[in-house]
């Protein structure tokens, strides 16, 4: 039964697309059928997994969301073979203004999900830096949220909106979606801030944590520049390490 999660968090630079990349590519090593929908007009998670912007120009998310292409004809594979990828560009900008007189357009991803029928295991959405339709489309389509939350003076910063349009979503477009986990993000074990955010949101949302923390690690900063999800860059690096732990929790610990 394939399980569908969001990667959100309004606040940007907290990691959001770095999970999103590098959770989909340590679900596909571990021979999971993994898709990765990058619902960002930045497409980082598209260029991050080796989309040549030019070459998705003419057909990506945008073009399914509007109506002119079902979503698995703008799919495209990657570098891993259990990785496929719904890539964007610029032009999803647009989509912003042009579902304000659609009708049903809170539900427009989920429709495209549904006619995917059961071919994935895990669909993992890059969510934009903003609680817009294209958040919303992306949480009225999931069965989980993950919210990564950097390890840093301003964490908390925004979590209670994020965390109110979670309830929102549920109430009127879909009761099923669930807080999956916070994730802690660019620890840096040095620091004694990073480890006192780490207490004061473990002590504040418990469980709901996640086990793995995401490090500071150079090469996973690297990585996208070089449109390769750390397991193909460096896999002896920390910050591949933590995203295996990650998706291994997520398959193995019941926790979604």
């Amino acid at each position: 039964m394939r399980k569908i999660i969001s990667i959100a968090n309004q606040k940007g630079g907290v990691g959001k697309t770095t999970t999103a990349i590098n959770l989909a590519a340590s679900l596909a090593t571990a021979e999971q059928r993994t898709l990765l929908i990058d619902c960002d007009s930045q497409g980082n998670a598209s260029t991050g997994v080796g989309m040549d912007k030019t070459l998705i120009r003419d057909k990506n998310v945008y073009h399914s969301l509007v109506g002119q292409a079902p979503l698995a004809d703008i799919i495209r594979k990657t570098l891993l073979p259990y990785l496929d990828v719904a890539p964007a560009d610029q032009n999803l900008i647009g989509v912003e203004i042009e579902f304000v007189a659609m009708e049903n357009r809170e539900k427009k991803l989920r429709n495209l999900l549904h006619d995917l029928k059961d071919e994935y295991s895990y669909i993992i959405i890059d969510c934009p830096p903003s609680l817009g339709f294209l958040t919303i489309n992306a949480l009225a389509a999931s069965d989980y949220l993950i919210v990564p939350l950097q390890c840093e003076y301003f964490a908390m910063e925004g979590l209670g909106n994020l965390l109110n349009t979670l309830r929102l979503v549920r109430q009127s477009y879909n009761p099923t979606l669930n807080l999956g986990g916070i994730l802690l993000t660019m620890f840096d074990a040095r620091n004694l801030l990073s480890h006192r955010v780490s207490e004061d949101v473990r002590k504040n949302f418990g469980t709901k944590v996640f086990d793995t923390i995401i490090p500071r690690n150079v090469r996973l900063s690297e990585s996208p520049s070089h449109g390769l999800p750390i397991i193909l860059y460096d896999i002896k690096s920390r910050g591949a390490t933590a995203y295996m732990d990650l998706a291994r929790e997520i398959m193995k610990n019941g926790r979604l």
